[in-house]
């Protein structure tokens, strides 16, 4: 590539940065003309295009990538002392196509409009309501997790490979689509990541490809979990960049799944959520509320804590902090705080409605 055409990829780099500081206060622009509208083409159109590989091609992107990366600065490592300025204009260049193409394909989300305005739900909650809910929340689970079990003390076993959770996904998604139209999941896309085990040494259950539109799992995590977390990056597919909202959407698709399988893992996952809460805000009240809690529910969630513990390590803090950062710059301003916010959502869509 010659120089002035990297000089004006860089320039258009600087560009795409104060778009992006102004595109912040027009989400429902970016809810119509976006997400709504250019953003369910192309994710369509990669989910057909890649969906029906049984390997992540994603993953294999990220490899080549990664290689070529590693080849070319070895190769050009003279270059940054003898032609310092060509050395950063490719570099420039290179980060100006890769911005571009993470937002266009699917980082424009990230401004779209809250999901709480779209639902029309209230943004808070008062503590009442979310003992209210959480009580709700506990009678529930606890009635699945002896349907499934026929003992209270006994964690649930999932009878199903992973492979058979990831085609029970869409469910779940066909259910709410009678519901919220643009809530449907179709075509599938959703893959154990090969990097399962750099993933798990990092602390995530999985992510979501942008630049190919698959949903990558991580294949070591508990079965119980995979319900939620496959629902959850297939909110992401679906265009809910934040977390929160991603969670929030995740849990209704496992809940509103016929599966009791999934149902269980759903509210559980809303519960534990909930309980967290509870222990923030009312510490006393946290402690009488755990009793009431199935044992089996709990080693369930003890099943979890223990495999992240098996996997602590120095730089996970590390990693969890990058991607703080990453959603602060990304128009999420309280970083991986706002996984906590799922409580909000799911505290108000239940006010009126039967769990």
């Amino acid at each position: 590539m010659r120089k002035n055409k990297k000089l004006i990829l860089v320039i258009f780099f600087g560009m795409q940065l104060v778009f992006m500081s102004q595109l912040k206060h027009y989400p429902e622009f970016v809810e119509q003309f976006y997400s709504n509208g250019l953003y369910v083409f192309l994710s369509k159109l990669m989910r057909y295009v890649f969906g029906w590989l049984p390997f992540s091609i994603g993953d294999v992107f990220y490899t080549l990538a990664g290689i070529y990366i590693i080849r070319w600065f070895i190769v050009n490592r003279k270059r940054i002392f003898k032609d310092t300025i060509n050395w950063l204009l490719d570099i420039g260049a290179t980060i100006s196509i890769a911005y571009l193409a993470f937002h266009l394909l699917w980082a424009f989300n990230y401004y779209r409009q809250p999901l709480y305005k779209s639902l029309d739900l209230e943004a808070d909650y008062t503590t009442e309501q979310l003992l209210s809910f959480t009580e709700r929340l506990i009678q529930k689970s606890n009635s699945l997790h002896y349907e499934l079990s026929k003992n209270d003390t006994v964690k649930v076993r999932f009878p199903y490979s992973k492979t058979e959770i990831f085609d029970k996904v869409k469910d779940g998604y066909q259910t709410l689509s009678d519901i919220y139209p643009h809530l449907e999941y179709h075509p599938k896309s959703i893959k154990k990541s090969i990097y399962s085990v750099p993933l798990t040494y990092m602390g995530f259950s999985g992510y979501l490809n942008p630049f190919t539109n698959e949903a990558q799992v991580n294949g070591l995590i508990s079965t119980y979990k995979f319900p939620t977390t496959s629902c959850h990056e297939a909110a992401h597919q679906l265009g809910y960049a934040a977390e929160n909202e991603a969670n929030f959407i995740g849990s209704l698709a496992a809940i509103h799944n016929e599966d009791i399988y999934f149902k269980y893992s759903g509210y559980t996952f809303a519960l534990r959520y909930c309980l967290a809460e509870i222990y923030k805000r009312e510490p006393q009240r946290y402690e009488t509320m755990l009793p009431t809690i199935n044992k089996g529910i709990i080693k369930n969630y003890q099943e979890v804590q223990e495999f992240w513990k098996s996997y602590e390590n120095p730089l996970e803090p590390y990693f969890e902090k990058t991607f703080d950062n990453f959603l602060k710059a990304n128009n999420q301003a309280d970083g991986m705080k706002s996984y906590s916010y799922v409580v909000a959502l799911l505290v108000n869509y239940y006010e009126r409605k039967e769990l």
